[in-house]
């Protein structure tokens, strides 16, 4: 059977804050850049992801996209963030639509 993966898209501005769907995460006081890099993405790591491309938008912002096998029996999450509100996506037959649908980031 092939492996099946989930995926994290993380929002970083220049090391001095990172965000993952709303949830943000900035260094500690007098903390260096390298230093909060390096602990981010070791914390990632120990959580099972790997860093797997960078897409750079501006100057020292990016996005970075993490994957990590998915477990056993365990489904992706396909739930949609806006502004803070997570809701669940429709699953195929609802009255509410079918499919993925398209958000704004």
């Amino acid at each position: 059977m092939a492996t099946k993966w989930e995926y994290k898209v993380v929002y970083v501005a220049g090391w001095k804050r990172v965000s993952i769907e709303g949830e943000e995460t900035y260094p500690e006081e007098g903390e260096r850049t390298s230093g909060f890099a390096r602990r981010f993405l070791n914390g990632m790591g120990a959580d099972g992801w790997e860093l797997t491309a960078i897409q750079h938008t501006a100057p020292g912002q990016a996005y970075y996209t993490f994957k990590r096998a998915l477990a056993e029996g365990a489904e992706p999450d396909l739930t949609v963030a806006r502004n803070g509100i997570v809701r669940e996506q429709p699953r195929s037959g609802d009255a509410a639509g079918s499919g993925p649908q398209a958000v704004a980031l």
